[in-house]
This record gives structure tokens, sequence and C-alpha cells, in this order.
């Protein structure tokens, strides 16, 4: 049964980190070179404990986190892998998967670790804001483009450079993969991260916030940037200086421990890597599909495919030093209480979901990529 979990996602850190204290420093060089060297001290290995998957999923019930229209369940109905059946979806094997909407990774992370979901997509900064107690674990993982991701002004806006947001304040939410493009973008221009002030907005209320004046600026991902750079707004940093390229599927430690839940996080995730590479076949017919989900006009959603291409890519040692690059820069902001190691929250077995063979894009149209002006 979708559950729609909507609402603003004020309580986005995972149980434990109920507070955000801002950094008083700026990050100059010497604070770059310390989080190298605790980048590169850390363990890369993914050290993630995974019991064997059964033989026989017996009628299993995957319970999914997904983000309202632009996740999993949108993209496995527009590539026909998905079915309703009663009150939920099914898969391959009778697997049924219920999906319930989140408005942005974090609270589905907290879900998670309540128990009350088995599995979830998020960005690539919520994993790291979770608790590390909560023992959430990263089994999947989709390479996307920096150009999914962007740091916007008002378009009568007179801000014309990040440095001139000193001292106002900018929407982002807190503990999402916009809260981490909003950190390299501010340490890029070598402002103090506590030189602005967060307000806790993601999505539809950030771009509603933006377009009313009660906030300088807003940090957000697709399709929420293509949507305001459709009424005007414009783009204030964008592209690969910026951010991270990467999302996640986490499951929960406790579903790892189920021989059945992990056979259904294996086929889940193999189904959901397929739907990916029907979408790079498929660009216009997967459009269409997520401007209907939306509601967004179909010239946004067109935009926002091309802006926000997923390739399904294995989880190794490379998933581990991305995330312990957040885990550094995020606890030398003191904006998660200390370091840890990620190697602990990531497993490669699940990677033989991804297989890797990615067809050329084909079909008698193409989608026009707009040039984004800076």
């Amino acid at each position: 049964m979708r559950v729609n979990r909507t609402g603003r996602a004020t309580f986005g850190l995972a149980a434990g980190i109920s507070t955000v204290a801002l950094a008083t420093a700026a990050l100059g060089a010497s604070d770059a070179a310390a989080l190298e060297t605790g980048h590169a001290s850390a363990s890369s290995k993914p050290t993630a404990k995974v019991v064997t998957a059964a033989k026989k999923l017996s009628g299993t019930v995957l319970n999914v986190g997904d983000q309202a229209g632009t996740g999993a369940e949108a993209v496995l109905e527009a590539a026909g892998l998905i079915k309703a059946n009663g009150t939920s979806g099914v898969l391959k094997d009778g697997l049924h998967v219920s999906f319930a909407d989140f408005t942005s990774g974090p609270p589905i992370l907290q879900a998670i670790a309540s128990g009350s979901l088995d599995i979830g997509g998020v960005g690539d900064a919520p994993p790291v804001f979770a608790n590390p107690a909560s023992n959430e674990v990263i089994v999947g993982a989709l390479r996307t483009a920096y150009s999914n991701a962007a740091l916007l002004v008002p378009k009568n806006s007179t801000v014309t450079s990040v440095s001139q947001l000193a001292g106002k304040t900018v929407a982002v939410g807190t503990g999402t993969s916009g809260d981490y493009f909003l950190y390299t973008v501010l340490a890029k221009a070598g402002l103090a991260q506590n030189s602005v002030t967060k307000d806790n907005l993601s999505g539809a209320s950030g771009l509603a916030a933006l377009n009313g004046g009660s906030v300088a600026a807003f940090s957000t991902w697709s399709p929420w940037l293509e949507d305001a750079e459709a009424s005007g707004d414009r783009v204030l940093a964008t592209g690969s200086p910026y951010g991270s390229p990467y999302s996640y599927q986490v499951a929960s430690a406790t579903a790892l421990k189920n021989p059945k839940k992990v056979l259904a996080i294996q086929d889940y995730l193999t189904e959901v890597d397929k739907a990916y590479v029907w979408v790079k076949n498929h660009p216009l017919t997967w459009a269409n599909a997520w401007a209907s989900v939306t509601g967004l006009p179909l010239n946004v959603i067109s935009q926002a495919t091309l802006d926000d291409p997923s390739t399904p890519v294995p989880v190794t040692s490379t998933t581990v030093l991305q995330e312990q690059g957040l885990v550094n820069a995020f606890a030398s902001a003191g904006e998660i209480p200390s370091k840890y190691n990620f190697g602990s929250y990531v497993t490669s077995a699940f990677s033989n979901s991804v297989t890797g063979k990615w067809p050329a894009i084909t079909g008698t149209k193409k989608i026009k990529k707009t040039k984004r002006k800076k």
C-alpha cells in the first residue's frame, strides 16, 4: 500500500543526531588538507555483514522508502517492471513491494532506523548524517551527473557571486544531498559554513521560499532545479566543482540478517537497475511518465531527464571513500558529532545486480539539452 508521507521534513536527522551545530571557522587550504588526510587514512573496504540469501521468497513483502514521483516506483512503473496487486506492487518471483513516499532522504533513513522500512533510495549526504548506531547499510549505487544540482537565486536577485550570500539565508534540506552541495559551494568560495543561515527546506517548499523572497538562495536538485530555471530563477553555482554525482540504496541492518529479506533486496535491486537502463534507452517515454507523476511541465522534466541521468554502478571501495569524504567534511564543519569509519556501513554483497552492460540510447527522437546559464 502506498503511504504518503509528505509535509515539511524538519526532522531530517536520524535518532541520536537531532541537533545541528554550525561550524565557526572558515574552510581554508589547511582544512581541505586535513580532510584529505582523514579521507586517505580511513579503511576503504566495505565491511558490513549480510547473511546468505534464501532460495525462495515465500510471499515476502519488501517495505521501500521512496521520494514521491521521482524515485524507484515511478521508474519501475514506466519501464513496465512492476504491476499493481492489491496493497503492493509485484516484481519478479512474486516479490511484493510496498512503497512509502517521503519528501527527501533523511526521513527515509529515520524510518529505516525505526524498523518500518527495509530499504530506501537517498542522496549522498543522508547516510552520513544517519546515526551510526542504527547500522543502516549502503547496498546499491547510482552514478548521475554534477548538473543535477545547483544553488539558485531569484531572477531579480542582486546576488551575482557566492561570496555575496554571507549573512543571508539559504534554503537547504538538512542532511540532504543539497546540504553537501552547499557545503562545497561555500568552501570553494572561502566562506565559513556558518556565514549563511540555513532554513531547513527542500523540494517544493524550498522553491516556494525562494520565489516568495524569504530566502536569498536555494540549494536543490532535479527536478526542482529545472522547475526554478523555467520560472526564470538563476543558477549561481553548479557543475563538477561541487557536490557528488552519487546516490544510494540503503538497507536496514535488521533486514540484512533475514535470509528472505536479503533475497528480496537482491531481486529488487536487480529490477531497479534494469529500470534505470530502460530510462537510458527511452528518455522521451520516461520524461512523459515522470511529468505525469510529478505534475511538472514536460519541458521541465525533459530538461531534468538530461540533467539527471542515472547509471547503476557496483558498490566498491570507491563508495566507501566517497562517503568517508563527506563524513570528514561534515564532522570538521561541526554538522555531525565526530568522524567515524564509513566502511562498516557499506556492503558489496548485492553488486551482482549490476550487469555493467548499458545499451546505447535508441529511439526516433532525442531530447535537446538547453545550455545552462550562470
